[in-house]
């Protein structure tokens, strides 16, 4: 893959692809997968969120904020999200109570298909993220609870594929694989 011009991309050491199916009063995407680029941002030590943000803002993702992740179950069912990850370590849960758990740590990217649940279960202290969202999409927040689906699960299919990678752009491997299984 040839990279984008910037100073903090650099080729995944790999990427992670998984699908999570219904899970109770969680819709997850039964269509679109969870993609995890291991190690695609290199970082000094601050993180740089500045460039995270410039980087992103250049592949049609905004509505970035700085901060941490929920300790709760959660969802959006208005908007894709990505988390590029700048500083220490956080285990975060996907799926619902019993679903998948990854460590991602600073340099990582982690891309998310609305409705699909995610919470964070442990992080270190200075655990950091920029999260995003494509352009023209703003998250609601969804916790789960009865009464939320079917109007969750139809908002969902209506949220569009995003234009680009918001890390690789046109090169990316997001595009290819969501529109492979929808």
């Amino acid at each position: 893959m040839d990279l984008p011009m910037n100073a903090i991309v650099q080729q995944p050491k790999s990427t992670v692809v998984k699908l999570f199916p219904l899970n109770g009063n969680f819709p997850n995407n039964p269509k679109l997968p969870l993609v995890i680029y291991d190690q695609a941002l290199k970082l000094p030590p601050d993180g740089a969120p500045d460039e995270i943000e410039k980087l992103i803002q250049s592949n049609g993702w905004g509505n970035s904020w700085r901060w941490g992740l929920y300790d709760y179950h959660h969802y959006h069912s208005t908007a894709h999200e990505c988390l590029c990850i700048y500083r220490g370590t956080v285990t975060v849960q996907f799926g619902g109570e019993k679903g998948f758990k990854v460590v991602a740590e600073a340099g990582d990217v982690v891309i998310l298909p609305a409705g699909l649940c995610h919470r964070n279960i442990q992080c270190s202290p200075r655990f950091r993220t920029v999260g995003c969202y494509p352009a023209g999409q703003t998250p609601d927040m969804k916790y789960g609870k009865p009464g939320e689906r079917p109007a969750a699960d139809r908002a969902i299919a209506a949220v569009p594929l995003p234009k680009l990678d918001p890390v690789y752009g046109k090169i990316g491997s997001l595009l290819k694989h969501w529109k492979t299984l929808t």
